[in-house]
């Protein structure tokens, strides 16, 4: 018994023994303590957290080599290697966190979409229920400073740049045919659905080392990661119909939706100033399927598009009207994938294909184009730190390009060409501080076609100055193959380049943001050519130059007032180039110095409805008149467009929409095109470009059907 007495004494002396007490404080990066932060040896139960003071105590029975791991919220973890037996108190100083709400954010040309951004400009819902937008994607960031308002056309202009300067982005995979069919003079829409979209990135200039071959802007689309339910949208509308579906599992999801556009019975109803022999019809449709693996998720997207339509045109040049009938066919598949690998790795990675076909009729001549387009992506990401993380990756792009033009008489000519495009880059984003962040990057590519490559250095800072605003800079360079219309006759160019630089002051608080941003870009190598439009026989040269600098401001608040949310953007813009056939360096026909928007949505609840309004200004854009004897110094007259909306909930899954555009009846005028040749009294005659009607009405009747039976389509009007 003794004997026993004894040895348990001896192991609890041994126990006693081995018992080490660690203790010292933590402290943040100017001295001041840290309150309960958690200590602990990491594999074990051993630790303890901090008081008052930012002192700590525990003691551990781990002996030997150990990890001390040091936690607290909204800063950086410390990991530090001790020798238990060799430890003294010492002070620990944490740094903050830099993936927190308050973190500064390089906001300088870029705007983003979506509920988890920290610098939104628009949400997903501001893109289809924005008066004026009906649901088009690009409808909606006209209201946004940086853009054109260019009516004839429907596409985005941005900053000085032309709309083929402007690339779109599905999942980070290049779509090159955004737009869908168009005849001359008359818009556009973009083809995507913003149903299946959650995020949306409109970059002004200065964007990522990430993308190329774009001089102004890139349209960054993200698909919806995961559905919150399943549904079925149903939509009847005086343009046509639309269909929507949303089906989920445990680890998989497929969303669809199929739209028919016929515009016979609406311009039955409602004339038009556009002579249809066969008014636009329509069927297109999108899918996405998602699945979701342990560290990833998959995405198959795909797009297709059949469009024709047959319409007389005049033309001030022709005796009688030129009859237009086009058919267009347009498919679209990416698929990517999103992971996560090792250490702090992330992976992106994916392909996309695109075919567009035209088959067109001008008169009695026929032309017949087709493009097929690829690009493939991988895209790696380290995270050393939450301070340091560094991208990078390659692309590859292919484009097969041809066209057939044919004449009654049986003469042919035959057009295209095929590019490669090979790009590598690197980026890196380092955040000094929470109130300081700094980003570098750099692309190189290396065009087949052109036998040319680039070398496109990009950089960004931004710096808090407060709880509530910032600054940000930002530079690059960016290059760009020549567009279609040049390299279908000439293959012999160089990259058209430019050069941003952007200074932006951002004031964000909850519920109101204000923007300003000022920023120059300066043009070089930019296509010139000698004849009135490119053709066989055209000399074409690299030689144009170019400018553009402007201020742009946005106001946007939703709590000020009770149930209303609007945004204000003005932009002024002083750009010149010296490019296509111009005489010398004038502001393009697309360019308007002032452009201003106001976007306001109301809610009236005892109307259970929304009424939305969107007003658009633009100063006149310069056209040139052959009768006077100064290159382009005429200017249209001023833009202006009012557009009304009303959602009205008639319960909580139908909805009766009503919108009309130009409600003042504004005769806005985009330009004029001007005879080859002057008349007998010596001046040249002209032709007005304006838009197709007065008014564009639309009504629409929309149903959701779900599990929850409160789901609705307000967020897709």
């Amino acid at each position: 018994m003794k004997l026993l007495i004894t040895l348990l004494l001896f192991l609890s002396g041994l126990a006693l023994q081995a018992q080490t007490k660690i203790t010292g404080t933590v402290t943040d990066t100017k001295g001041q303590p840290l309150a309960a932060t958690s200590i602990y040896i990491d594999g074990t139960y051993d630790g303890g957290t901090t008081d008052d003071k930012g002192h700590f105590s525990f003691e551990t029975t781990a002996a030997g080599s150990q990890i001390l791991v040091i936690s607290f919220l909204f800063y950086e973890d410390i990991k530090k290697t001790i020798v238990i037996e060799n430890y003294q108190p010492q002070t620990f100083k944490m740094k903050e966190s830099m993936n927190t709400l308050d973190t500064v954010v390089i906001s300088a040309g870029t705007f983003q979409a979506g509920d988890n951004s920290k610098v939104t400009a628009l949400k997903p819902l501001d893109i289809v229920t924005t008066a004026g937008a009906v649901g088009d994607i690009t409808g909606a960031f006209l209201t946004l400073p940086g853009t054109q308002t260019v009516g004839e056309s429907g596409r985005l202009f941005v900053r000085g740049g032309e709309a083929d300067e402007t690339q779109t982005f599905v999942d980070g995979l290049r779509v090159a045919q955004p737009y869908g069919a168009q005849a001359n003079n008359l818009p556009t829409r973009g083809r995507f659905s913003p149903f299946l979209f959650s995020g949306m990135t409109f970059s002004t200039g200065g964007y990522s080392a990430e993308y190329g071959e774009a001089l102004s802007s890139v349209l960054l689309l993200n698909t919806i990661e995961e559905p919150a339910q399943e549904q079925t949208d149903i939509s009847l509308m005086t343009v046509g119909l639309g269909l929507g579906n949303t089906q989920k599992w445990e680890k998989s999801s497929l969303s669809f939706n199929l739209s028919y556009v016929n515009l016979e019975p609406y311009q039955w109803m409602v004339p038009q100033k556009v002579n249809w022999n066969k008014p636009y019809q329509s069927l297109s449709g999108e899918t996405v399927y998602r699945y979701k693996f342990n560290g990833g998720m998959l995405k198959v997207y795909a797009a297709f598009d059949h469009a024709n339509f047959d319409i007389n045109q005049n033309d001030v040049n022709e005796p009688d009207p030129v009859r237009v009938n086009m058919k267009n066919d347009n498919f679209y598949f990416n698929t990517s994938y999103k992971g996560m690998f090792g250490t702090q790795w992330t992976i992106h990675t994916g392909l996309s294909y695109g075919y567009s076909h035209n088959d067109i009729g001008l008169n009695k001549d026929n032309v017949t184009n087709g493009e097929h387009s690829s690009h493939l992506k991988l895209k790696l990401r380290k995270s050393f730190s939450d301070r340091i993380k560094l991208t990078f990756g390659a692309d590859y792009f292919i484009t097969d390009f041809t066209e057939d033009y044919r004449q009654p008489a049986g003469t042919t000519y035959n057009l295209g060409y095929n590019n490669s495009i090979a790009a590598a880059y690197a980026e890196t984003d380092i955040f000094l501080s929470k109130e300081l962040a700094f980003k570098a990057g750099i692309r190189t590519s290396y065009s087949d076609l052109l036998s040319e490559g680039t070398v496109e250095p990009r950089a960004a800072l931004a710096y808090k100055v407060s709880s509530k605003s910032q600054f940000s800079l930002a530079y690059g360079d960016f290059y760009q193959t020549p567009k279609q219309d040049y390299l279908k006759y000439y293959k012999d160019f160089e990259h058209e380049k430019t050069a941003h630089y952007i200074f932006n002051y951002m004031y964000n608080v909850e519920g109101k943001m204000f923007r300003a941003e000022v920023y120059y870009k300066q043009y070089d190598r930019l296509v010139k050519y000698n004849t009135k439009i490119p053709e066989y026989g055209t000399q074409f040269t690299n030689g144009g130059v170019g400018f553009a600098k402007g201020i742009d401001l946005l106001w946007r608040d939703n709590k000020i007032f009770k149930n209303l949310e609007y945004w204000i953007s003005y932009s002024y813009i002083d750009s010149k180039r010296d490019y296509k056939n111009y005489e010398y360096s004038v502001t393009p026909s697309y360019i308007a110095k002032h452009n201003f928007s106001v976007v306001g949505k109301y809610w009236v609840n005892s109307l259970k409805s929304q009424v939305g309004v969107t007003y658009t200004f633009n100063s006149g854009r310069p056209y040139n008149n052959p009768n006077e004897n100064a290159f382009m110094d005429e200017h249209t007259k001023c833009y202006n467009n009012l557009v009304l909306s009303w959602a009205w909930l008639l319960s909580p899954q139908k909805i009766l929409y009503f919108s009309v555009s130009n409600v003042m009846g504004s005769d806005n005028v985009f330009g004029y095109s001007y005879a080859n040749t002057a008349g007998a009294d010596g001046q040249y005659a002209r032709q007005a470009i304006t838009q197709p009607a007065d008014r564009f009405f639309f009504v629409g009747f929309f149903w959701t059907i779900s599990a929850d039976k409160k789901r609705n389509q307000l967020e897709n009007l």
